[in-house]
Formats: structure tokens, C-alpha cells, sequence
């Protein structure tokens, strides 16, 4: 059945499960799952001494300002890499991409920890994390273009939830583990530096299950393979993607909301980390600091686990499209009724239900991507997507610099957030009625 049909299915646990089945069945695709599993969880380790040598250190204050900068440093350079990347995945053996890019991240993890240890900050420090960052980028396209050639395709939908939430979660299990470590070893140079290293330990299982797959098991297809090309020769193939997504409207429509959600997200991320770092005070179970920080975190990975488990049955129920508009109006209405009283009680269900919005459009967009763009383009079109997702990302950080105050409570950027998601949903349903 076709999943955007409208049509419900009369059985939808047995289907679940037995996707679950045909899934897991795959040697392959558990090999696949485990090296996303590790690695992500090793992000969510290194980006937690990142948060707490830069946004949460006692002795300096973080201002919007400082929190956009960080932002716009570690994630902006990293999008503009993006194309480039896939470019290359499409030439470049998927599975040597995802052995070196983890390889190359514990050797780099030795170089930050030594600068955390030291005390050097500034510009050696940022450029060395975002290396580890840049490298990440190939990571992720080499995931995203490797789906497919361990799922079928009546899968896929359910393999993005799978895949994408669980590495979530690991990512956010592997970020309080950071953060539990920093406890046990202390918030000075010395302790982020050991818990960005203990983030090699995931990075190098992560390698060797990669090196488990044959060289060209994971693709780019024999007959899409092409060598290593110039940068000019990388510009045109970069171009013949955008025209592909382009010539690709329902993947175009999709980009675009997934463009519109990371530019609102990125404002309401900006506003609650400066919340939990200059306006909330602790008060019972509720944390301020890293520490509530990292309970909005783990509301958000639990949003993201429930979206996970309905979205398939949602999405044959009533189609792809409608699933989209109904979750960004969720979004709307979470951040009007919920965010608005600026209360740590209210703030954490928001995150939930906002976790919860971001990984069912998520999945929706990649499969959407997935089911209409060609193996051969791949690569190039998930670069040019994570890019859009990234600089949307970094675009609403320039903007909250501008626009927070420093304990980021506004309710003119709230209201901005509200109207966008609403604004997004109805232009999405506008050009899905259209197709």
C-alpha cells in the first residue's frame, strides 16, 4: 500500500512488528545500526564537554551573543562543507567514509583534549572541534546513503524511525554520560578534556564494525560510480543535484519545511539554553545549568523515542503529508501554551512534544527524500538537506543574538516561534493539496 494514500491499515501492530523482523533480519542492516549506535553515542559524550567548556563554565558569563557564536562556529563552516561531501560519497566508497571519518575523529579527539587540559581557548580550540564536527558531516551523508542498500524499500519508513530516533537516544544517553562523568571528575580544563577523549572509546567501536562491510557493499551503485573529480568537476555535480531536488518537487517541499523547522528550533534552542544559564533557578527535581539543560535534553530524546513508534502507523493511516502539517501544528501550540509561562514545570513537556515534532517531520522528510531521489544523487541531495538544516540552524542563532535579551525571555521571539510553525503548516498543506 501505498504509505500516503490515506488508506489505514486494519492490522497496523502485526505490520510494525513484522517490519521490525524483516529489518533486523538483515545482517547488514544491524551492522549498519550498530555503527550509527556507537558513534552517535560518542557525539553526545564530545558534545557535552563542549557545552560545558563553553556555555556552562562558572567563570565566564554566556551572553546571546556568545551562545551565537559558538553556534554559528561550530556549525555554519560544517554546513557549507555539506555539498561537498556528498559529492564525494557518491564517488567515494560509503563504507571507507564511515572507517576513516571515525579514525580520523579519535585521532583529532587526542589534539581537543590536549587544548582542554591546557587551557587554550579561542581560535585553536574552535577550529580543532569543529574538524571533529566537519568530519561528522561525512559521517552522517554516508548513513543516510547507505539506508537504502540495507532495507528494502517498503521498509524504509520504518527504518528511518528506527535508526535516526534510537541514534538520538544514544546520542543523548552518551551526553549524560558526559555530564555524569564531569561530576565524578570535576568542571575544570582537566575533566573536559578527559570526557571529550572518553568519546574515542565509541568513535573506535564505531570503526570497527564499519570495517565489517565489504568495500563497495554500502554502495555508491557499480554503475553510478564515478573517480575522484576536481573541485570544478564537484561544483557541477553539486548543481546537477540541485537540479535533480529541483526537478523533484515533492523532495523540494520537503527540504523547505525542514528548513523552516531548524530556523524556529534554533531560536527556541538559543533561548532555552539562556534560560537554564542566566534565568531559572534550581527548585526541587528542576535543575538550572547543565544539569537542567540535560533534562530538557532527555524530554526531548523521549519525544523523539514516542514520535518513533507512531509515526509508521500514523503515517499509513493518513499519509505523509498530513502527518507533517498535524506535528507542526502540535509545534505551535506547544510553544504558545507551554514555553509562554517560562516556568522549568512547563518547559520541560514543551521539549517533549517539540522532540516529538522534530523527529516525526524528520522521518517523514528522509523518506520522502529517499523514496524520490535517485541512488546516483543521493549522496549530493542529503549534503544539500543537511545543509539546509544546519544554516537554518545558524541563521535563527544570528537572529537571537539580536533579538534575546540575556536571560532569553522574550515573548516577541516566542511569538515569532508560534507563528512560524503555524505559517509553515499551512504552506505545506498548500502545495501538498496542489500536487
Amino acid at each position: 500500500m501505498d504509505p500516503a494514500d490515506g488508506t489505514a491499515a486494519p492490522d497496523a501492530e502485526p505490520v510494525v512488528a513484522g517490519t521490525l523482523r524483516g529489518c533486523l533480519a538483515r545482517p547488514d542492516f544491524r551492522r549498519l545500526f550498530a555503527v550509527r549506535l556507537s558513534a552517535q553515542w560518542a557525539d553526545g559524550v564530545f558534545q557535552s564537554s563542549l557545552a560545558g567548556a563553553v556555555l556552562f563554565n562558572p567563570e565566564r558569563a554566556a551572553t546571546a551573543s556568545d551562545v551565537a557564536a559558538a553556534l554559528a562556529v561550530l556549525l555554519l563552516p560544517y554546513s557549507l562543507l555539506g555539498p561537498f561531501a556528498g559529492v564525494l560519497i557518491d564517488r567515494w566508497s560509503r563504507q571507507r567514509v564511515l572507517l576513516g571519518s571515525n579514525l580520523l575523529r579519535c585521532a583529532l579527539l587526542v589534539v581537543v583534549a590536549l587544548l582542554l587540559g591546557v587551557g587554550v581557548a579561542g581560535a585553536p580550540f574552535y577550529l580543532t572541534a569543529l574538524a571533529v564536527i566537519a568530519v561528522n558531516r561525512f559521517f552522517l551523508a554516508a548513513l543516510a546513503a547507505s539506508l537504502p542498500h540495507v532495507t528494502a524499500t517498503e521498509n524504509l519508513v520504518f527504518a528511518n524511525a528506527l535508526t535516526t530516533t534510537l541514534g538520538t537516544v544514544a546520542a543523548v544517553t552518551g551526553g549524560t554520560c558526559g555530564v555524569i562523568l564531569g561530576v565524578l571528575v570535576g568542571a575544570g580544563g582537566q575533566g573536559y578534556a578527559l570526557i571529550a577523549l572518553s568519546a574515542g572509546l565509541g568513535y573506535a567501536t564505531s570503526a570497527v564494525l564499519a570495517g565489517g562491510f565489504p568495500r563497495l557493499h554500502l554502495g555508491p551503485d557499480a554503475a553510478d560510480r564515478r573517480d575522484r573529480s576536481s573541485a570544478a568537476h564537484i561544483l557541477t555535480g553539486l548543481i546537477a543535484g540541485a537540479r535533480h531536488i529541483r526537478s523533484h518537487r515533492p523532495a523540494l517541499a520537503a527540504l523547505s519545511v525542514i528548513g523552516a523547522h531548524r530556523f524556529l528550533f534554533g531560536l527556541a534552542t538559543v533561548s532555552t539554553i539562556l534560560l537554564y544559564r542566566n534565568y531559572f533557578q534550581s527548585s526541587g527535581p528542576f535543575r538550572a545549568g547543565l544539569a537542567g539543560l540535560t533534562q530538557v535534553v532527555v524530554a526531548a530524546a523521549l519525544g523523539a523515542v514516542l514520535a518513533a513508534a507512531v509515526t509508521p502507523a500514523a503515517v499509513r493511516a493518513v499519509g505523509k503529508p498530513r502527518w507533517i502539517i498535524g506535528t507542526l501544528a502540535v509545534a505551535a501550540l506547544s510553544q504558545l501554551c507551554l514555553v509562554a509561562p517560562y516556568r522549568m514545570a512547563t518547559v520541560l513537556p514543551a521539549a517533549l512534544l517539540i522532540g516529538f515534532v522534530a523527529q516525526a517531520v524528520k522521518i517523514c522528510v528522509d523518506t520522502i527524500v529517499q523514496e524520490t531521489i535517485d541512488d546516483a544523487y543521493r549522496g549530493r541531495v542529503f549534503s544539500v538537506y543537511d545543509t539546509v538544516f544546519n544554516v537554518g540552524f545558524v541563521a535563527a542563532a544570528a537572529l537571537a543574538a539580536l533579538a534575546l535579551p540575556p536571560d532569553g525571555k522574550s515573548y516577541w521571539v516566542l511569538g515569532v516561534i508560534v507563528a512560524g510553525y503555524a505559517l509553515t503548516a499551512v504552506g505545506y498543506a498548500r502545495t501538498s493539496r496542489a500536487r
